[in-house]
């Protein structure tokens, strides 16, 4: 009877030890084209000139600065003037639910917040960079003497902005003046650290531990790169890069800021991990946390305001704005995105009367190519609407006539009309609505990024990610990443 040979053992174990061995060789070995030294990717730096012998004065206005100013930088102003910083207001751009194109910025849409600028510039205008808002929108909009040169370019610790985006009263303008220089990330921070109220509470990603912040906190800006926000956000002719999806519909690809402006070519040697980025945004995996220092604001309950007899606290409840809650160090929200909004609320459109209302929605989905998983800060409100006509409010808050001189919504809802275009039925209710901010700094040291396990369970336990919200049937580990039912 024939026998077979049994299979040498030896050979087994040449092969398990080539498994070994050149497995990993292959995910790991160095990529043919490694990625430069990002930080030579940076832009030079403009020359600091000093001011202090250059400016004379007497000014008696922040317009007279600007004068003064534009005497040397005769385009300044009017290259600021294009730009929305200047306008808080997009280009005109068609949505589905509009028949003619509309425009989406501060100046003319709601957000859920303090829920809108129109009636209350003698407050929102202290982080626009102009004066004179208190002839209104299209008199200070039109005169070039009211590009505020200041708010960017003065040692802030020199000049600070009162009510219509005036100077202070107590301003030294000629000692701000002379103090002017390339733009630091405290000029910056002045408004985009404190928006929507106080330190940390809009973004989450930006606050004023970013003003001098150890690498550990930031990457970028903290350590040896000590890096500007004009770094990232490269200006020419005062155009600078980087629009908020929040306040826009679409954006351009042009007009954004991206990770690759310096980190190009294969910035990873794992191949595994190199893989993940048809499907991953960068900040996904190196912005693990959000508030890490400083919490920021997740909840607000504009319902709540006017109460009597309620001790204010900042980080509870206020009067003039209700209830709050804060967070820190936490983790975001992940959505498909591709840089646009699917949705944007435009001022009369109707509330969502199943769930909430979303003030904004970014777009993609698992089936888009051009969309990554993306890390956001979810803001959850309950703001004001009209009963009869079905539509989120926006009351005049500041001043005078403001709710928060006489705490009646009635009021504050009926002075808004003339200014919003918006009929108010004399009803009211509180609706909630949910905001998304896209998460870009507090970038993470490459040994703080995420490890696989923090998104892939492990020994059946949920990982930071929500598969099936994604679009996806289970963690794609077991099934391959991207690889649709």
């Amino acid at each position: 009877m024939f026998m077979a040979k049994r299979f040498p053992r030896w050979i087994l174990g040449l092969v398990a030890i080539g498994l070994v061995v050149v497995v990993p060789a292959v995910y790991l070995q160095p990529a043919k084209v490694l990625a430069p030294d990002a930080a030579a990717e940076l832009p030079a730096r403009a020359v600091h000139v000093d001011h202090r012998d250059i400016v004379k004065g007497p000014f008696r206005s922040g317009q007279d600065v600007t004068r003064a100013c534009l005497s040397c930088h005769k385009h300044a102003a009017a290259e600021v003037m294009k730009t929305t910083h200047w306008t808080w207001e997009s280009k005109a751009v068609k949505v589905p639910r509009r028949e003619t194109p509309v425009t989406i910025g501060k100046v003319n849409q709601i957000n859920n917040f303090c829920i809108g600028t129109q009636g209350n510039e003698n407050k929102c205008m202290t982080c626009h960079a102009g004066y004179g808002w208190e002839a209104g929108r299209a008199a200070q909009q039109a005169d070039a003497a009211n590009v505020d040169c200041l708010a960017c370019h003065a040692d802030p610790a020199t000049y600070g902005k009162g009510l219509y985006g005036n100077p202070s009263e107590s301003v030294d303008l000629l000692t701000a003046a002379k103090s002017v220089r390339a733009t630091t990330r405290e000029n910056c921070g002045k408004c985009h650290f404190d928006g929507g109220g106080g330190n940390g509470v809009k973004h989450g990603d930006l606050d004023e531990s970013l003003y001098f912040p150890a690498r550990a906190l930031d990457v970028h800006m903290g350590g040896r790169h000590n890096m500007q926000c004009s770094d990232c956000h490269v200006t020419r002719g005062h155009r600078i890069l980087g629009r908020m999806v929040a306040d826009n519909y679409t954006i351009a690809a042009a007009d954004q800021v991206s990770c690759e402006q310096c980190h190009a070519g294969r910035v990873h040697r794992d191949a595994r991990i190199a893989s993940h980025l048809r499907s991953v945004a960068c900040q996904t995996c190196h912005i693990p946390a959000m508030a890490r220092e400083e919490p920021t604001k997740v909840t607000w309950d504009w319902s709540k305001a006017g109460q009597a007899g309620r001790k204010d606290d900042h980080y509870t409840y206020l009067k003039i704005k209700g209830e709050f809650s804060y967070a820190s160090n936490f983790t975001p929200s992940y959505l498909w995105f591709n840089g646009g909004n699917e949705y944007r609320y435009l001022l009369g459109d109707p509330i969502s009367r199943n769930g909430p209302t979303y003030i904004n929605r970014p777009a993609g989905s698992i089936r888009d190519p051009k969309a990554r998983i993306f890390p956001f800060k979810l803001h959850v409100a309950r703001q004001p609407f009209d009963e009869v006509n079905g539509y989120l409010l926006q009351p005049v808050t500041a001043g005078k006539d403001g709710f928060w001189t006489h705490f009646d919504w009635n009021r504050a809802f009926e002075a808004a009309v003339p200014l919003t275009g918006l009929a108010y039925s004399g009803r009211y209710g509180f609706t909630e609505t949910w905001m998304y901010w896209p998460t870009t700094h507090m970038v993470q040291p490459a040994a703080q990024a995420l490890q696989c396990d923090a998104c892939h369970s492990a020994r059946g336990q949920p990982g930071r990610l929500d598969w099936a919200a994604l679009g996806y049937p289970g963690d794609p580990v077991k099934w391959g990443a991207r690889k649709l039912p």
